[in-house]
């Protein structure tokens, strides 16, 4: 797994293979696990020498991993943790993963630094698209930043078509 600079990314769009949800730890943030074993009690998280992760079936898929209509999904949407939301992205405010000129993303006025997990196979390599650059990336440094909480173009398409998002568009400064 090599995590790529954004502007080697042509496109990406969550198809709801599940593949990241069978091949990763999730990693919870306290609030996060607090707020998951106050719903579903401490059998759904299991601890690690220093963080929380979410836990997995029998088969290492994760917990709340669900099946529709042919796509896995997340059963977790109201309160899915960071590290889900904004997978295969890494919003950093520095370069971590090198290649800084490639990976910075200028968004109100700050600078991001923006990877992509190559792992997942939802990736489109090449010249990013407008869409790409105006509405997913946007999308997913506001949700890093905790300013939205609502996925549109950052989720999966299954979940997408099922709650479309509202017709706006993301202005890049």
């Amino acid at each position: 797994m090599v995590s790529v600079p954004w502007r080697h990314v042509n496109s990406w769009l969550c198809n709801g293979c599940g593949l990241c949800c069978r091949e990763f730890e999730v990693v919870l943030r306290f609030d996060e696990w607090l707020n998951l074993i106050r719903t579903y009690g401490m059998s759904v998280t299991k601890a690690g020498l220093n963080s929380f992760y979410l836990g997995k079936k029998s088969d290492e898929t994760c917990l709340f991993l669900c099946s529709l209509y042919g796509r896995w999904l997340c059963g977790l949407q109201n309160m899915k943790p960071m590290a889900c939301k904004i997978w295969p992205f890494k919003i950093l405010g520095h370069p971590r993963y090198g290649s800084a000129r490639e990976a910075i993303f200028r968004y109100n006025e700050r600078d991001f630094f923006v990877y992509v997990d190559s792992f997942c196979p939802q990736i489109s390599w090449g010249q990013p698209t407008p869409e790409l650059v105006r509405k997913i990336i946007p999308e997913f440094i506001e949700i890093a930043l905790g300013t939205r909480k609502k996925q549109a173009y950052s989720t999966s398409s299954t979940m997408s078509s099922l709650f479309p998002p509202a017709n706006r568009d993301y202005k890049l400064i």
